[in-house]
């Protein structure tokens, strides 16, 4: 394997400011080693909801902000310079305080190909595809959605106050 390099004007930018997300390396540029995106959300904006991945552990850095992450049965408020990993088959979403965006560098090791993953929930955001086409992609980006109630409690704690970017569904 050679080295990898993905030059920050080469990354494929998604989405509009503040809530972008830039395709930086997926598992076909690093022999299956890794994926990695890099993501940004203003103030109280929803990622995805509840999911596990069965494969991969999934990281989190901050670069700035805060997200309050479900880390299984619990929700933690994570800040820049702060670092997370959710194991495989561990519940987990995200999301942005109120009061503060985030720029998190993301990664799932070993990688699976998901930026179609992504540009999908980017057509769903554009309203280019339906929320439920993500659904039967499962298997494919070994991305499983779940109902939680932990997040659940979390989010109607900020109802009002929280914008759906991707109305994605759930189950």
């Amino acid at each position: 394997m050679k080295a990898v390099l993905t030059r920050g004007t080469d990354a494929e930018l998604l989405g509009t400011a503040p809530n972008q997300t830039w395709l930086i390396a997926d598992a076909e540029h690093t022999d299956g080693i890794m994926n990695v995106v890099r993501t940004t959300l203003g103030p109280g904006v929803d990622g995805p909801p509840p999911h596990f991945h069965k494969e991969s552990p999934e990281m989190f850095y901050l670069l700035d902000g805060a997200l309050r992450i479900l880390a299984g049965d619990e929700v933690l408020t994570v800040a820049k310079g702060d670092y997370l990993l959710v194991p495989p088959l561990m519940h987990h979403a995200w999301g942005t305080p109120t009061g503060t965006g985030a720029d998190v560098l993301i990664v799932k090791a070993p990688g699976n190909n998901r930026f179609g993953y992504f540009r999908l929930g980017d057509r769903i955001r554009r309203g280019e595809a339906s929320p439920a086409e993500v659904l039967a992609t499962a298997d494919l980006y070994d991305n499983h959605f779940v109902d939680n109630p932990t997040w659940r409690q979390e989010l109607a704690g900020r109802e009002g106050e929280r914008e759906h970017v991707v109305p994605f569904p759930v189950r």
